[in-house]
């Protein structure tokens, strides 16, 4: 049989276009079996209830199980690294966070994380708290940054672990205001809680939602918020870069995926998480964590990621941090 030159022609491209419509047919029955969130900390922590609300409200819409799979150690490393091995189906995603970025410069990693996971799609961002024990003789950030100078090395500066997003945004608080504090780690928020509020140490950087309350009843003096604007639940808080212009220091989440995941998987997926945190039953259990909506397109993701891991990263090498 012989073939006329348009006839080969349409043949070919037919034949090209066969990759493509197969990609788009799979991101249209994606996904047709369970899919797994890998969360690098424990059950009940924060990266913990951020994957279990965005799962719950991805079964829902798309009619299969977002199953939540806990891959605690090193730092949130080894669930990372879980997910860079996996398959690039859609099958397996990752609950990023900003120790994720942190980690990057923190730890001898044997995975590139910028490089081999692919941003899908941010959920929230949770500020920061500067807090003081009320007995310290400061109210506000210009009177701590004065009472640091006046006394070099007798403010303890607390957070629950060597680098956490706590740490590094204590050590660029420090980096900022010439002051000289003595950090002192613990092994999670709760023990350093207890200490900060018993006044063995006097101030700390915390996530909101663990010390809101605590501001509320007036057991903890809140200093400043580390985002760049003031908060509506909090509204007589000041943001750190009131005072200091260019600080910045906040906990996001998000979803991740292995590198070569499709693009049409990624785009689905970012546009039902996009339209879930946006929903107000959503927004208002975000708000409940102390945190705020972050609805960002992949691109703009992988933009806030890069940017962090280069902030953190000098941070980390200024105050020459090294992990426990």
């Amino acid at each position: 049989m012989r073939f006329s030159r348009r006839t080969f022609l349409h043949l070919a491209a037919g034949a090209a276009a066969l990759p493509a419509a197969s990609r788009i047919a799979s991101a249209q029955a994606y996904p047709a079996r369970p899919v797994r969130i890998v969360v690098g900390s424990v059950a009940g922590g924060p990266q913990d209830i951020a994957a279990r609300l965005i799962g719950q409200s991805l079964s829902e819409k798309l009619g299969q199980q977002f199953i939540v799979e806990n891959r605690p150690g090193a730092g949130t490393n080894l669930g990372a690294e879980a997910v860079v091995r996996a398959a690039p189906d859609g099958y397996t995603l990752l609950l990023c966070a900003s120790p994720n970025a942190i980690n990057t410069t923190l730890y001898n990693l044997s995975f590139n994380f910028i490089r081999d996971i692919a941003p899908v799609a941010s959920v929230l961002r949770v500020p920061l708290v500067l807090v003081a024990n009320v007995s310290l003789p400061v109210k506000s950030v210009p009177e701590l940054i004065a009472y640091a100078k006046a006394n070099p090395g007798k403010v303890n500066m607390a957070s629950g672990g060597i680098g956490t997003p706590a740490h590094v945004g204590g050590e660029l608080f420090k980096m900022l205001a010439g002051i000289n504090a003595v950090h002192v780690p613990y092994r999670g928020t709760a023990p350093m809680l207890t200490d900060l509020l018993g006044g063995s140490v006097q101030v700390a950087f915390d996530p909101l939602s663990g010390s809101i309350e605590h501001i509320r009843t007036g057991r903890l003096r809140a200093l400043a918020l580390t985002t760049a604007t003031r908060l509506e639940i909090l509204p007589d808080v000041p943001s750190l870069s009131e005072f200091l212009p260019d600080y910045e220091a906040s906990v996001w989440y998000g979803l991740g995926a292995p590198r070569n995941t499709s693009a049409e998987i990624i785009r689905k997926l970012n546009s039902e998480i996009s339209a879930a945190i946006t929903e107000p039953k959503m927004k208002a259990r975000i708000a409940d964590l102390g945190g705020a909506v972050l609805a960002l397109s992949p691109s703009d993701f992988g933009k806030l990621i890069v940017d962090d891991t280069n902030k953190w990263g000098k941070v980390i090498r200024a105050a020459n941090i090294k992990p426990e």
